[in-house]
Order: structure tokens, then C-alpha cells, then sequence
């Protein structure tokens, strides 16, 4: 693969420091430049040697930029491509790490119109609950599914330079059309995040917290893991994806109804099989996982 003579990264957090320190793992990059909100996550990816420059306008970052990464939570992205626009040249690619990908693209069409045929949108599937640029390693996305939702504008060879970008960061890339890719990520990410912030919320205010608080092991663990995720981060995901999430929501609100009946009727067969389906089912997804 041909490097990347300068990269500009918005967003210099988990998913866009982890870009960055993966290409220069790769050797894929000459120079890395972050944008972004807060001189203090500047500063310190800088420090961290996540980036090489801190721009202070885009006007510096994008001069010269062969890509530009945008790993802002979703809810900026439309006041960032605003903001980039006047500065991009007519070769630097466009991609992007947002969990949800139907306003994305609005805000594509609606910013980058001049450069779309540059603007591949991407989703790497590689979250984790910490943030910040302390949280970025060049490993992140070693063998985690990468998903492109290319547009009908696109041209062939954007396409394959951002997929190509992505490997090399280790990733697996897959591609769905941006509709599908909500409905998919609406199911099996976001009601997620939503039920184990839910969770934690419900029980941080009970009157006796301190002592569920105090007796909860690790299942509590495991299913709550992902309520130390960014808030702001997943108030924009689940705002954005309201539709999709709120359908998926009232399914799982039947399957909880379900379940409420089998208990009130002392079903013990019932819940006992409806465990082992689960359970097969969830054997079968982590067996694959491991291939």
C-alpha cells in the first residue's frame, strides 16, 4: 500500500488515535496532524505521540492532507464537515468512524457535496468503555470488523485507498448499505449500551445502592461493562439512531413481557428452555468469534 504523506485526524481519542498510531505501526504514514476541541486531548496526544502536530485551524491541519479521518462523536460531525470544508483540497480522501451512519451521510450531502466522490463513510467495529487519547494503541483494530458503507458517488478508487487504510490497521472490512448498517448496529450495539446504562442508572438510585453496589460480582460486571462508555458519545448514537433503536427497544420490551408471564405463571419448563435456545445461540456467536 502507497503511505499517506499527512493525515489529519479530528477526533484524537480512542478511535481516531488508534487510526493514527496504527498507520504509523504500519509505517503507512509521514506525519500525523490532530484537530480538535480541547487543547488539553491535543496536548496530550501529542505527548503520547499519537499525533505530530496539534493544528489550531483548518486552514494548517488540511494543507497538504492526503486523508481526513473525522472521530468526533456523531452529534459534531455535521458542525466539523461545516467547519473542513473550505479547507479540503480536491485529493484528500474522506472517512469517518461514526457508530451510526444514516445522518452521517446526510451531513455529507449536505457539506462535502463538491467532494463526495472522496467521502467513503466507514464504521469501525471496535469500541471500548475507556476514552481519550491514553485509551488509543496501534492494536485496536487487529482482526475487529471495519464496515464501509460506500456511497453511489463514490469513486472506485476512494473506495479501495480507504478500505486499504483500514487493513492496515488490521481490520477486517465489510460493507452494507447505510440503512441496513442501522438496523444491524440498532439490535446488536446500541439497545446494548442503552440496557446497561439503564441498568446501572436504576440502581444507582435506589435507596440500598451502596449495598447492591457492595454484593454485585461478575455478572453485574460483564453486563454493565459498556455503561463506563463516553456518555456524550452514546447520547449522540442512540439520538441519532432513535428510530431503529426505539423498534428495537419494543421488541426486547416483548421478550421482557414474555418473560414476566413465565415467571408470574411458573413456567419453569418454559424459562428453561428459553435459557438453553440463548444459550446455544450465544455459544455458537462466541465459538465464531474465536475463530
Amino acid at each position: 500500500m502507497q503511505p499517506f504523506k499527512r493525515v489529519v485526524i479530528c477526533g484524537v481519542g480512542l478511535i481516531g488515535g488508534s487510526f493514527a498510531l496504527a498507520l504509523k505501526a504500519a509505517g503507512l504514514v509521514g506525519e500525523v496532524v490532530g484537530v480538535g476541541r480541547h487543547a488539553s486531548s491535543l496536548d496530550e496526544a501529542l505527548k503520547l505521540g499519537v499525533i505530530d502536530i496539534a493544528a489550531t485551524d483548518w486552514a494548517e491541519a488540511l494543507a497538504g492532507a492526503d486523508l481526513l479521518l473525522i472521530a468526533t462523536p456523531v452529534g459534531q460531525m455535521d458542525a466539523v464537515m461545516a467547519a473542513a470544508v473550505p479547507h479540503i483540497g480536491p485529493d484528500t480522501l474522506i472517512t469517518d468512524g461514526g457508530s451510526t451512519k444514516a445522518d452521517v451521510i446526510q451531513a455529507i450531502y449536505t457539506h462535502l457535496g463538491e467532494h463526495i466522490t472522496r467521502v467513503v463513510p466507514a464504521h469501525p467495529i471496535a469500541g471500548a468503555e475507556k476514552s481519550g487519547p491514553s485509551a488509543a494503541h496501534a492494536e485496536l483494530y487487529k482482526g475487529r470488523k471495519v464496515v464501509l458503507t460506500p456511497l453511489p458517488e463514490n469513486d472506485s478508487a476512494a473506495i479501495d485507498r480507504v478500505r486499504d487504510a483500514w487493513a492496515a490497521c488490521g481490520a477486517h472490512i465489510h460493507s452494507m448499505t447505510p440503512q441496513e448498517h442501522d438496523r444491524v448496529f440498532a439490535a446488536v450495539s446500541h439497545l446494548p449500551h442503552l440496557l446497561a446504562f439503564g441498568l446501572v442508572h436504576d440502581l444507582a438510585g435506589r435507596a440500598n445502592a451502596e449495598q447492591l453496589f457492595k454484593y454485585a460480582a461478575s455478572g453485574f460486571r460483564d453486563f454493565t461493562r459498556i455503561a463506563g462508555s463516553h456518555p456524550e458519545m452514546w447520547r449522540d448514537i442512540c439520538i441519532a439512531n432513535r428510530d431503529a433503536l426505539l423498534a428495537e427497544l419494543d421488541a426486547y420490551l416483548t421478550e421482557l413481557a414474555y418473560l414476566r408471564a413465565l415467571l408470574t405463571q411458573g413456567r419453569a419448563d418454559a424459562l428453561e428452555t428459553l435459557f438453553a435456545e440463548a444459550r446455544t445461540a450465544r455459544n455458537a456467536w462466541a465459538e465464531q468469534q474465536a475463530q
